[in-house]
């Protein structure tokens, strides 16, 4: 038999080495390779041999039609490549042409540009990005912000839990931060923290059950609603790239006090009234406050040593105002010609 398929091999060599086309390779492969062809009649022949002879013919056998294969591979290589060569020349293509480039490059999206460009701004007074978990505690995402268990937030029509007897929840602000950093930094401190947060709210062109906040926190000795103010207009001032005059209204926040709203003059009538700004002259932007002495006492600071202010954002709504889009729902779209208009950017 060693015999024998020495001599297939070499027939087999002899054939595929005068193939000039595939159709030809086509019938030689079922006659070398096919059900009917000899190495596979070899191969049926293994179950008459003896236990002996098995394991060394049947390694034979094996190294045959692995030859036979590797000829009949690198011959039908060959005719592929004339093949391609010859299509190529009748149609008169030059491979050595740069190809056409596909114009869809990707780009960053809105909410992360303009998450960079406020952290930015931030950093440039000296606060320190942090990040924190989106699943929280109750503790942290209310208890610890100076928020009773009778306030109306907790509610489950408000927050998510992520069990109905569960106390953690998915962070309905991005607040907790705040417990988180004071329990374990170092006083003083400025910080800064953003992420995405979910509440129980209306699907509408201003409203989704999730969305992005930004929150800035500072807690030194002698922190004043000043240095808040001060901190704020120099931080509309550089994101809208002009002197910005803003205002603080009364507002109440379980975890500042005192509380304020914070409207900016509308950058886009100058005051004077349009649609975007309701026809008041006005945008509400965000809310402040200093840091309630509570929220610092539950994280054993020395309330008479120190103070401080904090203050958040949402970021779609900076995002809306910044390139004038109408529509949150916008952002999460994947709509490849909204996310087109901010390559550039």
């Amino acid at each position: 038999m060693k015999e024998k398929l020495k001599d297939l091999c070499n027939r087999a060599e002899q054939a595929f080495s005068k193939v000039i086309d595939s159709q030809k390779l086509e019938e030689l492969r079922i006659e070398f390779l096919g059900a009917k062809s000899e190495i596979q009649a070899f191969q049926k022949s293994i179950a008459s041999l003896t236990k002996e002879e098995k394991p060394v013919l049947g390694k034979l056998i094996n190294e045959s039609r692995k030859f036979i294969e590797e000829k009949f591979n690198t011959i039908q290589e060959v005719i592929a490549q004339k093949a391609l060569e010859k299509e190529l020349k009748e149609e008169n293509i030059d491979i050595s042409l740069p190809g056409i480039l596909n114009n869809l490059r990707g780009a960053k999206h809105p909410l992360t540009l303009i998450t960079q460009e406020i952290v930015s701004i931030f950093e440039s007074m000296g606060f320190q990005e942090m990040d924190s978990p989106e699943v929280e505690t109750e503790y942290y995402n209310f208890t610890g912000l100076n928020t009773p268990e009778s306030h109306p937030a907790r509610d489950e029509q408000d927050t998510f839990y992520t069990n109905i007897n569960s106390h953690v929840v998915m962070r309905s602000h991005v607040s907790p931060f705040q417990v988180r950093v004071l329990e374990k930094e170092k006083l003083p401190l400025r910080v800064i923290s953003h992420g995405r947060v979910y509440r129980n709210e209306e699907i509408n062109p201003r409203k989704l059950p999730f969305f992005h906040q930004l929150e800035i926190l500072c807690v030194d000795e002698n922190i004043t609603f000043n240095n808040l103010k001060w901190t704020l207009q120099n931080f509309f001032n550089q994101f809208f790239n002009a002197e910005i005059p803003i205002r603080l209204r009364p507002d109440f926040f379980p975890f500042t006090e005192p509380s304020a709203e914070v409207d900016a003059q509308c950058v886009f009538c100058k005051g004077k009234g349009c649609q975007t700004c309701g026809y008041k002259g006005w945008l509400e932007l965000l809310g402040c406050g200093l840091v309630d002495p509570n929220v610092l006492e539950m994280s054993n600071i020395d309330t008479k040593k120190y103070t401080g202010f904090a203050a958040g954002l949402g970021i779609e709504r900076f995002a809306m105002l910044k390139y004038g889009i109408s529509d949150i729902r916008d952002f999460y779209s994947g709509d490849i010609r909204f996310l087109n208009q901010f390559s550039k950017v």
